[in-house]
This record gives structure tokens, C-alpha cells and sequence, in this order.
């Protein structure tokens, strides 16, 4: 049963007691919230972020709670560089259960970042319900326009991996010039602002 929090921080299990989702909790209470649902590990998709109130009451959070926290970091208008996805990869394959992937509001970074997990556990056979991450009932996934191509991205990753796990071909073939011929390709050259290079500072982007 979802409570109040639930709702307001856009919080779900996509597996129970292992794996969860949630929004950036800005009404506070962020320690005690996560310590009722017994989270080892918060997964930030937002970078480090020293200077902003938001990062620093999180790793607070983290650290009172003995919890592991990961900074690593996705644009969810730009395309992502292969060392952006390593570092989500390495996190949420290492993450002591039960972690939390978290983004500003839980619905579009952190839609891939639960989309990639699914498939790095569970193989290419999880891709219906790595598809499923981009619903937009009950993850409130309505991209703008240049947000499109993150449920794309699951639809040119199983083509170009070719049956590769999934963390094996980010590591070695993934580059973010091929998702751009790809998209570009299939008439979706609007899906997208850029390839990543650097963040555009915004203490609700990042």
C-alpha cells in the first residue's frame, strides 16, 4: 500500500526489497523516510553536487543512515557519454540491496537508470519490463521533446548489443555518436538537445 510520501516523492519498488525508484524528496524528512523502508544505498543521477542544499541534506541522509551514496550523473536531454553509463552501471551493480535510483522527479533519468538495471539482472529477457520503466502511469513518464529518446535508447541498445549483456557492450562498443546516427536515421533527430558535455547548472536539473 502506497502512502502520502509514496505519492508526493514518487517512490515505487520495481523490485521488491531490492530495487526502488523515487523523485528528489525536497518537502524533507529524507532520513526517515528511507530508514522505514530499510535503504542501504542511494543512487544520485543528478552528479555531486557540493554547493546545493538538495545534495548536501541527501549525503547527510546517507551518512546518519550508514548508507552508501553514488554520485553519477545523466542529462535526460542530452545524450550520455559511455563513461556516464559505466558509472550508473558500476552503481547499480554494486549497490548493496535494497538501493534507491534517484533523479529531480523520478521520471525520466531515473526511468532509464531501472530500465538498465532490469536488463543487467535479469538479461535481454527483462525487456518488456525494462520498457515498462517508461509508463506514464504510476512513473508520471511524460517526456518533453527533446526527452524522447531515453525509451528509445532500450530499442537501439538490444540491437546494437546483438545478445551482449548489456554492461559488457556500454564498456566496450557504446558510444553516444552511434545512438545519434540511430536516431538521426529512424527520423528522430528532434528526440534529443545534444550529446553531453557539460551539465546546465539548475538546482532542479542537477
Amino acid at each position: 500500500m502506497r502512502n502520502l510520501g509514496d505519492v508526493l516523492y514518487n517512490f515505487h519498488w520495481v523490485v521488491p526489497g531490492e530495487a526502488a525508484r523515487m523523485a528528489q524528496p525536497w518537502a524533507g524528512f529524507y532520513r526517515a523516510y528511507l530508514a522505514r523502508r530499510g535503504i542501504r544505498a542511494i543512487i544520485n543521477l543528478r552528479g555531486r553536487n557540493d554547493d546545493l542544499s538538495w545534495w548536501k541534506s541527501e549525503t547527510a541522509a546517507a551518512a546518519a543512515l550508514g548508507a552508501v551514496h553514488f554520485d553519477t550523473m545523466l542529462d535526460s536531454r542530452k545524450l550520455p557519454t559511455r563513461d556516464m553509463l559505466v558509472q550508473v552501471m558500476q552503481a547499480l551493480t554494486t549497490a548493496p540491496h535494497p538501493f534507491v535510483v534517484k533523479c529531480s522527479g523520478g521520471q525520466d533519468r531515473t526511468s532509464l537508470a531501472m530500465a538498465l538495471y532490469l536488463i543487467a539482472r535479469d538479461g535481454w529477457s527483462a525487456l518488456p519490463a525494462a520498457r515498462r520503466q517508461f509508463s506514464c502511469w504510476p512513473y508520471l513518464h511524460f517526456p518533453k521533446k527533446h526527452q524522447r529518446w531515453l525509451a528509445k535508447f532500450l530499442d537501439f541498445a538490444v540491437e546494437a548489443a546483438n545478445g551482449t549483456p548489456i554492461s559488457a557492450w556500454i564498456a566496450s562498443d557504446y558510444t553516444p555518436e552511434k545512438l545519434q546516427a540511430w536516431l538521426d536515421d529512424r527520423g528522430m533527430g528532434d528526440f534529443y538537445a545534444a550529446i553531453f558535455t557539460v551539465p546546465t547548472r539548475s538546482p532542479f536539473q542537477w
